[in-house]
């Protein structure tokens, strides 16, 4: 469905995508993750054909972006991140001319418009105000707005941020049944959950470049079984005295200090936990609480980029 080939955009002297390849297959649920500044809203708004790239290829459904744009642009569906909706309008009024600009019209438009009504739940309030709407309903109608012409790849940019948990279980569910239905999906959030409930695979950026993808097991197969401790403090504390004690076995490459947080990787959190304690207490640090976290995508993206999401 999709297909990127060393996609490369240059700002000037700064270099935002490096060398960016990636397939995915049609009907797949594809998770685009990394830190604030990794270059993923670079590449969507490459694939989107917003701008075209410095270098490299985008073919959507065989459909090269960069010469018939037109043509590449009309298989897709983009929620973006921002509100993208005529507040004064209706729900109903806002998706016929959504509607009317991907070249739907007459009975089918209606049909389709009462069709995605019922998909994103907003039957009773259709002819309300977006204004009057929630965030959670305005995130809805967005999401309708994306699917009226059944696109074939439909690409949700942080579809969840600052809305209230029903609305944002809707959404999931919404997403869920759309790729079971054979739509093709590419979901950027910050939300780790929300990817490994949707994504069959995942794509990790960082600093501009792919720095591993695969399925979920495959990922977490990187970090192997190994569990975070993790531990807030009031002052850091010296690593190399942590390292030095021999009953740890920890290497520098496991340990992540940011700020008064230190994050731990291995295997056995609960065998070590005990001197691990002493070793940082001694290393001049007054612990202010500890927490062992199973392995799970939050572990792998950050042993592999070192950063949070929101870093």
């Amino acid at each position: 469905m999709l297909e990127v080939r060393n996609l490369t955009k240059r700002f000037k002297a700064f270099e935002a995508v490096k060398e960016v390849s990636f397939t995915i297959e049609k009907g797949e649920s594809y998770g685009l993750l990394g830190p604030n500044g990794a270059g993923k809203t670079t590449t969507i708004q490459m694939i989107s054909g917003l701008f075209p790239p410095t270098s490299g290829t985008i073919e959507v459904g065989g459909i090269d972006m960069v010469g018939k744009p037109k043509r590449a642009q009309g298989l897709l569906g983009i929620v973006p991140q921002e509100i993208a909706l005529y507040q004064s309008m209706s729900a109903r009024e806002n998706l016929i001319f959504w509607g009317k600009m991907y070249g739907l019209n007459g009975n089918h438009l209606q049909k389709r418009v009462n069709e995605v009504l019922g998909i994103i739940g907003l039957e009773d309030c259709a002819r309300e105000k977006v204004e009057t709407f929630s965030g959670g309903m305005k995130r809805r109608v967005n999401i309708g707005a994306a699917i009226l012409h059944n696109p074939d790849l439909l690409i949700m940019d942080e579809p969840t941020v600052g809305i209230d948990p029903q609305s944002r279980t809707h959404i999931l569910e919404t997403v869920k049944r759309l790729n079971s239905e054979g739509m093709t999906i590419i979901y950027t959030s910050h939300y780790m959950e929300e990817v490994e409930y949707l994504c069959e695979k995942i794509g990790i950026m960082d600093h501009g470049q792919f720095i591993t993808s695969g399925t979920i097991t495959e990922l977490r197969e990187t970090i192997g079984d190994r569990s975070r401790i993790v531990m807030k403090f009031t002052q850091k504390p010296e690593l190399e005295r942590v390292i030095e004690n021999p009953a740890l076995a920890i290497r520098k490459e496991d340990l992540l200090l940011k700020d008064s947080e230190l994050t731990i990787f291995h295997k056995d959190p609960q065998v070590v936990l005990s001197e691990l304690i002493q070793s940082v207490t001694a290393a001049g640090a007054e612990i202010t609480s500890v927490e062992i976290v199973e392995p799970n995508l939050e572990s792998v993206f950050l042993h592999l980029t070192g950063r949070s999401l929101r870093d």
